[in-house]
């Protein structure tokens, strides 16, 4: 079997065309073509539904994925063992949630380019359940995940704790809203949050839930400077974590809402098959290194 023709079946199930697979490999279509056919015939299956669009994989070809990502990891981690620099190579693979997006393309990125300057860096942004069933499938090497405070890490990997993440209540400055203000008042607006799948609209959905009270969200924007505009325009409530209050919040447009009874938080976490091999270190340093991001961050504006 040539590692070549497993490369090119990788990445073609990765990009979900040919084509794509083709650009990121620099061989011609036909070539990429070839080498997965190859790989069919040395197998002695159909690895790919060429009906679909993208292409997927036949269930005999997940399983090769799978296997494949771990022998091709297993020759990267070889190489960097025996490399007379010691230096490490190949693909580091990052998934991060949209909470943490911000901080993890600053300072943790640029010092693993840094210290690790022959590893290439590839970066995805996704919901949290969504990168873990990358993770599954071996698309991904890492994940920065939050959850639900109290509720546990997936089993089968190795969990790095980033600590606990809370978010702020905020309203538009003349927004008629009491303070301080109890659920009962909260619940008379509607909401400025995430799509669903964001780990702090599902604490704040199931805190008004516990308490028989309606939770509506009004209106959904991924982009934290985009709900705090709506919010200051007195489009409803909606939640910022205190670095992005420091940050986007205009002090005279907008206001953190006291709600002793409602407080969210999440907990994050970098996430990791073990063992982590020739990644060890590199996971090592972006988990550190996101920890002090998150922890500079923490401070809160009057």
């Amino acid at each position: 079997m040539n590692t070549r023709d497993l490369e090119a079946f990788l990445a073609v199930v990765e990009t979900g065309s040919i084509v794509a697979a083709s650009a990121r490999l620099n061989l011609t279509q036909p070539g990429v073509t070839r080498r997965v056919q190859n790989l069919e015939e040395a197998l002695d299956a159909i690895l790919l539904d060429r009906q679909s669009k993208p292409l997927r994989p036949t269930t005999a070809g997940r399983e090769a994925y799978e296997h494949g990502r771990r022998v091709l990891r297993s020759l990267d981690d070889l190489r960097a063992g025996v490399a007379a620099d010691g230096e490490i190579r190949g693909e580091f693979r990052i998934g991060v949630t949209p909470y943490l997006s911000e901080r993890a393309l600053a300072q943790p990125f640029d010092r693993l380019r840094a210290g690790f300057p022959g590893l290439g860096l590839q970066l995805a942004t996704d919901w949290s359940l969504r990168l873990i069933e990358r993770m599954n499938r071996g698309e991904l090497d890492a994940a920065a995940v939050c959850f639900t405070e109290g509720l546990p890490t997936p089993e089968g990997y190795a969990a790095l704790d980033l600590g606990t993440q809370p978010a702020l209540v905020i309203a538009a400055r003349d927004c008629d809203i009491p303070e301080p203000a109890s659920l009962a008042d909260l619940a008379r607006f509607g909401w400025i949050m995430n799509q669903d799948g964001c780990g702090f609209r599902t604490a704040v959905r199931r805190r008004f839930e516990a308490a028989r009270l309606p939770f509506r969200v009004t209106i959904e924007a991924n982009s934290t400077e985009l709900r705090v505009s709506l919010v200051a325009r007195g489009l409803g409530l909606g939640l910022v974590t205190p670095a992005a209050y420091v940050r986007s919040a205009p002090a005279d447009k907008v206001r953190i809402v006291d709600a002793p009874d409602l407080h969210p938080e999440v907990r994050g976490w970098v996430l990791h098959r073990p063992p982590a091999g020739r990644l060890a270190r590199p996971i090592a340093l972006f988990h550190a290194a996101l920890v002090e991001e998150l922890a500079a961050a923490g401070g809160k504006r009057s």
